[in-house]
């Protein structure tokens, strides 16, 4: 995938995605801030939605790095999803268990 750049408005904080770890350990987000920074960008937001999640992972991992620059609050749902990525790197990566069937 070609780089993309983005705009991410000054008055959108990560925080606002209110992201959470779900019951069955799936994450839920509010795409809002998502399609905002898109049609901001003049990006379709497809790019994020209907393609591999490594998009989304990307464009997620790179605000969050730049929101902590900027003094912003750690979101440890991100923390622990940047640890899961880590740890699945470590062990090789590409291996994914359902909750409950590891």
């Amino acid at each position: 995938m070609p780089e993309i750049r983005l705009q991410i408005p000054d008055d959108l904080d990560f925080a606002d995605l209110r992201l959470a770890r779900d019951a069955d350990g799936m994450v839920s987000f509010d795409w809002a801030p998502i399609e905002r920074i898109c049609a901001i960008s003049g990006v379709e937001v497809a790019i994020f939605r209907d393609a591999p999640e490594d998009n989304l992972a990307a464009l997620l991992d790179a605000w969050y790095r730049e929101h902590l620059a900027r003094g912003g609050k750690a979101d440890p749902v991100q923390e622990d999803l940047i640890a899961e990525a880590i740890a699945e790197n470590q062990l090789g990566g590409g291996l994914s268990h359902s909750p409950g069937r590891a």
